[in-house]
């Protein structure tokens, strides 16, 4: 099917604010434009860092909140005393093993492709479950196209619909595609892919890639 897209508007993405980074203004914002509830949820945020996801899923209503990272120390030490997070660093997202699947996962994992990602995320989530992954084009394009990290931002849409179509060519459609509104020029665009495990093939064994879809 289709991806939809939805249009940023002129909506902004508020600063760091009410949460440990401003990853979790970031989710807000997908959150509220996508319409999710998390409230009661089992949660993961896979490449959690400080925790901007976990914090945000926690002030959503989440019911615990796996954090999972390859670094150590990172995690906001707010989050560490929560009781509703389940701290797992050292631990690679694209391995991890969960004590249970999850309804919801997140992820803002650098240097993963999401063919990579998304097939992980898919193998810990229930089938009724969603997958909110961040976009992030510098990841997704060739290194030729890359200076210090960014991307030429004329070359955004086109590495978002190739990424879609490669994600859909492996049965795992993006139901939406939320852009961020781009407020700091000096960053590369971003955007939510959320991905229903519904819609999508039946997960593959480590190694296989899934597909995306639409919103703005």
């Amino acid at each position: 099917m289709p991806h939809r897209k939805t249009s940023s508007g002129e909506a902004a993405i508020s600063e760091r604010g009410a949460y440990v980074s401003r990853g979790g203004a970031k989710l807000k914002f997908a959150l509220d434009r996508l319409g999710l509830d998390l409230a009661g949820r089992v949660c993961a945020d896979f490449g959690c860092s400080t925790g901007g996801f976990t914090d945000c899923m926690l002030q959503e209503g989440a019911a615990r909140v796996y954090a999972v990272d390859t670094g150590y120390g990172m995690l906001a030490w707010t989050l560490r005393q929560d009781g509703r997070v389940v701290v797992m660093e050292r631990t690679n997202a694209m391995h991890v093993e969960l004590p249970e699947p999850v309804d919801v996962v997140t992820a803002d994992v650098a240097w993963t492709r999401q063919r990579h990602i998304v097939p992980s995320a898919l193998r810990r989530v229930r089938p009724g479950g969603l997958i909110l992954s961040l976009f992030k084009p510098q990841y997704e394009s060739g290194r030729e196209h890359v200076r210090r990290g960014r991307l030429d931002p004329a070359r955004f849409e086109e590495v978002l619909e190739a990424t879609l179509a490669g994600l859909a060519a492996e049965g795992l459609p993006v139901a939406e595609v939320v852009r961020l509104p781009h407020e700091r020029k000096s960053k590369n665009p971003e955007a939510f892919l959320l991905v229903r495990p519904a819609d999508c093939a039946p997960p593959a064994t480590p190694g296989s890639e899934a597909p995306p879809r639409t919103r703005s």
